[in-house]
């Protein structure tokens, strides 16, 4: 079978499905090839017992998302806040405290070396929080060292370290020594600051979405109709400057434009005729994703609120670091969520599912007390394993990489254009970063495919 459209889109995630729709509304037509049997990329929902829906990809909204809030405004969804009553763990060091608020009680030492070390990153992220962050006055600085390297020089203490260690690993699901300063700096500029990364009032945990965060892509989905096709993995692309051909599942799609809106890596397995520019292709070759298993584990009730504690913990020495309540709005089942992110993952991965059950549920007890190794159900989805994401949260790029390679990112490739939420400019690698790159590639084709309005 062969089509013709005027803009092909290749992954029917958030970023594909924005620039569809927008695309649509400016009376372009266009057809969405999706290679999973269902929309969504790396956001997904699960059951728990009795039906209510939960995440087991990207769930979190917060303050300052103005692309995914208005789009699920305008999409009639709702939201509700992360449930953060009660004291909050923490386990630095050899210590372990039990707090609220913001600031857990920790060594006041190691307390002023993670505020002097936020302080300097905080500084960093302001000077490269930018469209081209390569550009920015340290960027050959920073892009020659990893984030490791940075915060070998710039924590004076080993508590402090081990802190920033945690985050890295909460935040991009991924090691310190795996990325470039310079990234690191420019992920946390695109969010502006730290703060908003790793807070959850007032900050990217700070709201879920009614009936999971997938619902904003079946949303969408919807409403574009049989322009989204799946069970459509797309093997090859021909271009010219005339237009594409993709091949995908036996079918062949002609269009004069192509979104490219899947994971870096999985775009370096597409075959391109004629191959792509070296500066693309070196490009995605140094972009690896993060990795995470991520864990759901049910109970009868939500336990831990009854013994005033808000089911959010963080440690630097348990697999399991980084703990949210994700229990639903009604209250019941009892969901603790947690993560097994970077050198966790990869450990985690390696056991059977029994053995890593178990050491889950370990480090929920070790938390939460022995009431944790009773739950009614475990979920878990690890994103390495999937075939069309290969990872997650997101890309990032080694050392050198966007210096040498930045500009691009985005830049079209004849009748390429390249969407994702790692091609945003902010919040990259968030929900909110995908919904900006799929406006931007649609302004970028409509600006081509649609003539100028000429007033008199």
């Amino acid at each position: 079978m062969d089509k013709s459209v005027d803009v092909v889109i290749v992954g029917a995630g958030i970023a594909g499905l924005v620039a569809a729709r927008d695309l649509m509304r400016h009376g372009t037509e266009v057809l969405v090839l999706e290679a999973r049997d269902r929309v969504g990329g790396r956001l997904l929902n699960a059951e728990l017992p009795g039906g209510q829906p939960i995440e087991v990809g990207g769930q979190w909204v917060g303050p300052g998302q103005h692309q995914v809030l208005a789009l699920i405004e305008e999409l009639g969804l709702a939201t509700y806040p992360t449930h953060t009553a009660g004291r909050h763990i923490a386990e630095v060091g050899s210590s372990r405290s039990e707090y609220t608020g913001r600031i857990p009680k920790v060594n006041p030492l190691a307390l002023a070396d993670i505020a002097q070390t936020q302080w300097r990153l905080d500084r960093l992220a302001r000077q490269v929080a930018r469209t081209e962050p390569w550009l920015a006055p340290q960027a050959e600085t920073l892009d020659s060292q990893t984030f490791a390297t940075w915060l070998q020089r710039t924590a004076l203490t080993a508590e402090g370290r081990s802190f920033f260690q945690l985050i890295t690993e909460a935040v991009f699901s991924a090691e310190p020594a795996d990325m470039s300063a310079l990234w690191a700096s420019f992920y946390v500029g695109a969010a502006g600051g730290l703060d908003a990364l790793i807070n959850v009032t007032g900050g990217a945990q700070q709201d879920r979405v009614v009936g999971g965060t997938q619902t904003i892509a079946l949303a969408m989905a919807e409403g574009l109709g049989d322009r989204v096709v799946l069970n459509s993995p797309v093997s090859e692309i021909d271009w010219d400057d005339a237009g594409v051909r993709v091949h995908a599942n036996g079918t062949i799609v002609r269009a004069r434009r192509a979104v490219i809106a899947v994971p870096p890596p999985l775009a370096a397995r597409i075959r391109f005729t004629p191959g792509l520019p070296g500066d693309r292709d070196q490009l995605v070759q140094r972009m690896p994703m993060g990795r995470v298993i991520k864990v759901n584990v049910v109970y009868d009730e939500p336990f831990w609120r009854t013994a005033g504690l808000s089911g959010q913990a963080n440690s630097d020495r348990r697999p399991l670091g980084t703990v949210f309540d994700n229990t639903p709005p009604g209250g019941s089942p009892g969901v603790l969520v947690g993560f097994l992110e970077g050198r966790h993952a990869d450990v985690g991965a390696r056991l059977d599912l029994a053995d890593r059950r178990a050491q889950v549920i370990e480090d929920f007890a070790g938390y939460f007390g022995s009431r944790a190794r009773n739950p009614i159900d475990y979920i878990e989805r690890d994103w390495a394993e999937e075939e069309y994401s290969r990872g997650c949260y997101g890309a990032f790029t080694a050392p050198g990489t966007l210096t040498r390679f930045g500009p691009a990112l985005r830049s079209t490739v004849g009748p390429l254009h390249w969407a994702g939420t790692e091609t945003a400019t902010r919040w990259a690698g968030y929900i909110d970063g995908a919904a900006e790159s799929g406006h931007r590639v649609a302004r970028e084709i409509s600006s081509v495919l649609v003539p100028a309005v000429v007033n008199d």
